[in-house]
């Protein structure tokens, strides 16, 4: 089997949870648009951005690293585990100490102003310290099963995980309300405490599903042994490190601008905006879920043939057939993306009061395209960030997502005032393009790549011109977007029907 087919098989299996999970929390998003008010939504957003930089940190750049030194120390694997594992513990310990010690600090910070819903801010906080704690212990837990090659195991348990918050946030805003408007058993104990429309239930089902999917892991949790290599996690803090800072600002450029959306908006306005910006921006997922689906398959791939004598070749291969994929997702979702409104947020317009109105969430999808031509050049930063985690050299992963961090701050707060969420659109497009050509000159001074330079430019710049005649030009009209998209799959596949062939010739 060749070994781009190989990988693209890994691909497939790794990432098909992925796609699972992210497709049934793209099924919650049309529920929370209608369960939930607007700034409910926006606090949902707003919760999740800043929970997602603290995800990095307590990560502390370990799962990359643990794939690295499986490699490296191929002999001792046990200890490569101990370590990655006991100071992801370490570090969510001192985490949580923290937290408890300044936690009306915190509630005050994320309350941004709004003084009335103090105690509601103090459980959304405490939720979200259970679902941070939970998830920090599951990181190394899920890194092992994929370097053990277990992809159904890997699977079942993430599948699991998102079944149990559907089943939670169905509970909680529908079950329970059922329970009480038909007078069945606990309704009259439930309406004491229940409040309709409550963002706090969300977090509640996330936190009870993270807390299960560590007793999903045991099996893997207890294979720790408190043993630690001090000599071994010298080499891997000076490895890791610059990954720990590398996620963390790339982090600040996926999740600050709703931070700063909800804290640089008036009081009055900035729920409801980041709510519309975050919900509009789930109609990119389509991308983000295959941008994940092959990280999740590209990092251990990676790692293990770095000693292969073509890989560079191997490399330069999937990323053809990545930026390919990324094209004409970037084009279809484009295409349809009036059909994915629909189904996320609704009609254009709805009847309120007995009175025809304009749908909020629709203001929003002109950051649709620019969040998908940001997720595209992320998925290709990702897979030229090859280049520094297997040379070694993974200072450069914290200055290229530094630069990135610096931009997302500063141009954010320069156009947040004027331009609301839309500067915040463009902004994450620009900090991901800059982080992209960045990667690939110094990658190609430092770890030369034979990467198709002009061939992938060609489909992105196709994809583009496609996105803005369907987006901008024709109203993004159905039928025009679709035609444009099926004249791409067509010159795509006559282009590449060779190629297509020859991945899989096995030898």
């Amino acid at each position: 089997m060749s070994t781009a087919k190989k990988f693209a098989g890994q691909t497939a299996i790794y990432g098909l949870s992925t796609i699972i999970s992210r497709m049934i929390y793209f099924v919650l998003t049309p529920i929370y648009t209608r369960a939930l008010p607007v700034g409910g939504n926006g606090i949902f957003t707003a919760m999740y951005g800043n929970a997602s930089i603290v995800n990095a940190i307590l990560a502390f750049g370990m799962e990359t690293t643990y794939f690295r030194y499986l490699q490296k120390r191929a002999d001792n694997k046990q200890q490569v585990y101990n370590n990655a594992f006991g100071v992801v513990i370490a570090v969510s310990l001192v985490f949580l100490l923290f937290c408890l010690l300044f936690l009306d600090d915190i509630i005050n910070y994320m309350q941004a102003g709004v003084v009335k819903d103090h105690a509601d801010y103090s459980f959304y906080v405490k939720c979200f310290l259970v679902i941070l704690i939970a998830d920090a212990f599951c990181v190394i837990p899920f890194a092992k099963i994929r370097a053990d090659g277990r992809p159904m195991k890997y699977a079942f348990v993430k599948c699991t995980n998102i079944l149990f918050v559907v089943l939670f946030n169905l509970f909680f805003l529908f079950g329970i309300p059922f329970i009480i408007g038909h007078h069945l058993i606990g309704a009259q104990w439930m309406s004491g405490w229940y409040r309709p429309h409550w963002v706090g239930y969300v977090f509640l089902a996330n936190a009870a599903a993270s807390v299960f999917t560590i007793f999903l892991l045991l099996p893997e949790i207890f294979k720790l042994k408190l043993k630690f290599d001090s000599a071994m996690y010298k080499e891997m803090f000076l490895y890791s490190w610059p990954i720990l800072i590398a996620n963390i600002s790339y982090l600040i450029n996926e999740s600050l601008d709703k931070v700063m959306l909800k804290h640089m908006l008036p009081e009055a306005t900035s729920d409801k905006y980041v709510g519309i910006y975050g919900v509009c921006a789930k109609i990119a997922i389509f991308l983000s879920i295959f941008v994940q689906a092959f990280r999740l398959g590209a990092e251990p791939f990676f790692f293990s043939h770095a000693k292969n004598k073509n890989s560079g070749d191997t490399y330069a291969r999937i990323m053809n057939y990545f930026v390919i994929t990324v094209a004409l997702i970037t084009v279809a979702v484009v295409a349809n993306v009036d059909i994915l409104a629909v189904v996320i947020v609704g009609k254009q317009t709805k009847i309120v009061n007995h009175h025809l109105v304009a749908n909020e969430y629709w203001s929003g999808l002109g950051v649709v395209p620019l969040l998908l031509f940001g997720y595209l050049s992320l998925g290709i930063y990702m897979n030229l960030s090859v280049w520094y985690k297997l040379s070694d050299q993974t200072k450069y992963g914290l200055y290229i997502s530094g630069i990135g961090a610096v931009l997302t701050i500063v141009l954010n707060w320069i156009f947040i005032p004027k331009y609301n969420y839309m500067a915040s659109a463009w902004i994450s497009f620009i900090a991901y393009a800059t982080m992209m050509i960045l990667s690939y000159v110094w990658g190609q001074r430092n770890y030369p790549i034979p990467y198709n330079l002009k061939k992938n430019l060609v489909y992105i710049i196709i994809a583009a011109v496609f996105v803005y005649l369907s987006f901008y030009v024709f109203g993004h009209n159905i039928f025009i977007g679709n035609a444009l998209l099926m004249l791409f799959v067509v010159g795509t596949y006559f282009a590449e029907q060779k190629e297509l062939k020859a991945v899989f010739i096995k030898r």
